[in-house]
């Protein structure tokens, strides 16, 4: 994302199928959002974790990865985008994408074994909504967001993310977004393994 795209103008979230568009607009995160968007960050980073992640780990995860400079950061950054839903009062969920190689050979793998393509792609690092609106419609907004950011940051790239394999919400949610499981990865959170399904979006 360049530093341009700072203060482009906001686009009103449309309607998913069957669902009224949740109230407020999807747009481009500022260098003034970073603090609202890692507290934010803080909040629900927690909620997605799978039980028995011990709480020392997510703290230190939070305080050294999910940081307001980190989201200043890549505000800036031409190889990310970060995207937030907000209702004019308070920002209601966000989502960071990057373009590049994936952290992991399981994960390279897997997405060249499915696509055939050699990296970069664009990944769907974090997609997070407060827990107040889950159900509501605006991760469904986020996720539009998010596909027009992926375009926007490699055209024709392949677009992919990783969830935990005890999380069957969030798989729901991203098989209904048009990403299918093409591999496994394994995450380390503090002193801890979590298992993860590698997921590309195939269809729209």
């Amino acid at each position: 994302m360049t530093p341009e795209h700072e203060t482009a103008p906001r686009t009103t979230a449309t309607a998913a199928a069957g669902r009224p568009a949740p109230p407020g607009l999807v747009r481009r995160a500022t260098a003034d959002d970073a603090a609202e968007v890692a507290w934010l960050a803080a909040l629900t980073f927690p909620l997605a974790c799978p039980p028995g992640t011990l709480p020392a780990d997510m703290a230190a995860h939070i305080a050294h990865k999910l940081t307001p400079a980190h989201f200043r950061t890549w505000v800036t950054s031409p190889e990310h985008a970060l995207i937030v839903h907000d209702d004019g009062d308070r920002l209601l969920g966000y989502a960071l994408l990057v373009r590049g190689a994936p952290g992991s050979a399981a994960e390279i793998e897997a997405i060249h074994a499915a696509t055939g393509c050699e990296a970069p792609y664009v990944e769907l690092s974090k997609i997070y909504v407060h827990p107040d609106v889950l159900g509501g419609g605006v991760a469904a907004a986020l996720m539009r967001g998010a596909v027009d950011a992926a375009a926007e940051l490699g055209a024709g790239l392949p677009f992919w993310l990783a969830t935990n394999k005890a999380n069957a919400r969030a798989q729901a949610f991203y098989r209904k977004s048009g990403f299918e499981a093409v591999g496994e990865r394994t995450n380390r959170v503090g002193d801890q393994d979590h298992h993860d399904l590698v997921l590309l979006r195939t269809r729209p």
